[in-house]
């Protein structure tokens, strides 16, 4: 190979992962002996890209694709007038292995962090991990993490987020949540792997869509964990669930004991909680979680879910609360069956604590003792609801009913 494309491929290799050091430039510059290393190495960095600054304009700082997202949040944290964080299009993965992609403590309340255009956020970077490692290509525990001080007025809006697998690192935790106070359990590391929200957090997230996600134990797409802080909920709108999974609970979302959320006007497809064993229960000695649905409220816990669909997943609900309330909401056939647990049951609502249902459509079996799904209040094994390529329903009994996209096809 001619030396000159073996130092061209040297200066693209170094610009591409951002590597400045010579042990690198040794190993791709190979018998390059009319250059001494110092030389190439010079040039090389001669062609290294300067990072662009984050920009700040009077409509927020504006980060572009090799921008960190998390260094426009730490100069939006310290702005007291501005609090805006625009992303523009593009995908955004891990540069090194931590806990979180982004994070979002404290200091950074009131932040409005927007999606301009696609903008993908991802939990994987293979080229920082090895087929063979724990999680890959996951490189972070989970993509986004609210902490303790989080408040509704705190925006996550427009985001594609993805590429969890149940990595996790138990490092650096005192830069991802300061408060010490609250107790952080296994769960604050290994849920939650597109978003965590941890402590008295609670965030408003919106148009978000959660897709393609893996975490064990539990909440592949969003835990929530407020240790008890419940008074207010975390805010889920119009936000898409697709083909999250989990090894025991909540596969879309979990919401662990003493925990609340307010989810409307979203949509759940083909989520499956339950695909191994249940490795809390193993460990604790406590009953096992074998027929979750794909959003898990344990005990003290409780939601808001209105005009939401879910159709085509492993189960829907399952509500250990006895608090929550579920308002002119579809559940379509969800009865996907898979591998692990192939014998149980489906169900669309297991409340079997008891719950407030009015104006829902239900197509198939429930759990309910305590019989709080009303027949006169709700509809039961009404008819297809014929969805269109959104999941909108067309058939005119459901017109007030499940979840609708937020854009110019569907007014």
């Amino acid at each position: 190979m001619p030396a000159q494309l073996k130092s061209f491929e040297a200066s693209i290799f170094l610009r591409k992962y951002e590597i400045p050091n010579s042990p690198f430039l040794a190993y791709l510059s190979g018998n390059m002996k009319q250059l001494s290393a110092k030389l190439l190495l010079c040039s090389a960095l001669s062609l290294l890209p300067v990072r662009s600054a984050i920009i700040l304009s009077e409509d927020g700082y504006h980060v572009y694709p090799g921008d960190h997202i998390q260094d426009a949040l730490q100069l939006a944290a310290e702005n007291k007038t501005n609090k805006t964080v625009k992303v523009h299009a593009g995908e955004y993965r891990p540069e090194a292995k931590r806990q979180a992609l982004i994070w979002l403590n404290k200091k950074h309340d009131g932040i409005h962090l927007i999606a301009e255009g696609p903008v993908t956020l991802t939990a994987a970077n293979p080229q920082l991990a090895l087929p063979a490692d724990k999680g890959y290509p996951a490189v972070v525990n989970h993509v986004v993490y609210f902490g303790d001080g989080i408040s509704s007025n705190t925006l996550l809006k427009g985001f594609r987020i993805t590429g969890a697998n149940s990595f996790e690192t138990r490092r650096f935790t005192r830069q991802l949540e300061p408060d010490v106070t609250i107790l952080k359990n296994w769960f604050f590391y290994s849920d939650g792997g597109a978003i965590k929200i941890f402590g008295r957090s609670y965030p408003t997230i919106q148009n978000v869509e959660v897709a393609g996600n893996f975490t064990s134990p539990c909440g592949a797409g969003i835990s929530v964990q407020h240790q008890g802080f419940n008074e207010n909920p975390v805010i889920i709108e119009n936000c898409l669930f697709f083909t999250n999974r989990t090894q025991v609970t909540g596969a879309a979302i979990d919401l662990l004991a003493g925990s609340s959320a307010k989810i409307v006007n979203c949509l759940f497809v083909g989520n499956v909680s339950n695909t191994g064993e249940d490795v809390v229960a193993t460990q604790s000695g406590e009953r096992s979680f074998t027929n979750s649905g794909v959003i898990t409220i344990f005990q003290n816990s409780f939601a808001e879910i209105r005009n939401c669909t879910f159709t085509g997943n492993r189960n829907a609900v399952d509500d250990m609360g006895g608090k929550s309330t579920y308002q002119n909401c579809i559940f379509y056939q969800n009865d996907l069956d898979t591998t692990s647990q192939k014998n149980a049951s489906r169900y669309e609502l297991n409340i079997d604590s008891g719950a407030t249902v009015s104006g829902c459509f239900i197509t198939g079996p429930n759990l309910d003792p305590k019989k709080s799904i009303s027949p006169t209040e709700n509809i039961l094994n009404p008819p297809p609801p014929k969805f269109d390529k959104d999941f909108v329903p067309q058939s005119p009994e459901y017109k007030n009913a499940g979840y609708r996209p937020t854009t110019a096809d569907h007014p």
